[in-house]
């Protein structure tokens, strides 16, 4: 309609087209209209391609903050989404043999995540990543108390001392009388031990 209205009447193409005057200039000023997100999409951008592609919209989110963006992590996922950018860390649970092996624990966390204070209730996992096409295994304990990561362990394989050196790390924070159970998720049963220092 724009190309052709160099050559004929405006009027005659909109009744052809069977399109209100109104709804023909309300889509020409949109289109005259700047981006009010292109300043932000260069910033997501920028941060992006900064952290070559290992963050998703949550910590770009928190970057752009962090930057003097007021900006709320749903408008980034869109943006993010509109510029084609994705993650190329992909976050995925590790899954161990799946036999009967050893026996399983009693689940005496019972879906109570928090913790009246420190070093009372820790909960471990085993995290499989892709980063760059190379899977890493991550081990952590947390302290449900208030989110802190007591000790990790990082490996390219998921071996018994992947979670033995994360163990043996976390331990060694403990103090004379703190007794904390250790909830982990095996097989997709809940089980939890309490460990005495």
């Amino acid at each position: 309609m724009q190309e052709l209205r160099q050559q004929y009447p405006i009027v005659g193409l909109l009744k052809v087209a069977e399109l209100p005057r109104s709804t023909f200039y309300y889509q020409q000023n949109v289109l005259k209209r700047d981006d009010k997100y292109q300043q932000l999409k260069d910033t997501i951008r920028s941060v992006f391609e900064h952290h070559k592609g290992r963050y998703g919209y949550r910590r770009i989110t928190s970057a752009v903050r962090q930057l003097g963006h007021q900006v709320n992590h749903k408008t980034v996922q869109r943006l993010m989404g509109l510029l084609g950018l994705k993650s190329l860390v992909r976050p995925k649970r590790y899954r161990s043999f799946k036999g009967d092996v050893g026996q399983t624990a009693p689940n005496e966390l019972q879906r109570q995540f928090t913790a009246e204070a420190a070093n009372q209730k820790w909960v471990t996992d085993v995290t499989e990543f892709n980063v760059a096409g190379e899977k890493l295994y991550l081990s952590p304990v947390l302290d449900l108390y208030n989110g802190e990561i007591i000790a990790f362990e990082t490996s390219k394989r998921p071996v018994f001392e992947l979670v033995s050196s994360m163990l043996k790390k976390a331990l060694n924070r403990l103090g004379p009388e703190d007794k904390p159970m250790l909830h982990s998720d095996s097989k997709n049963i809940c089980t939890s031990h309490s460990w005495a220092s």
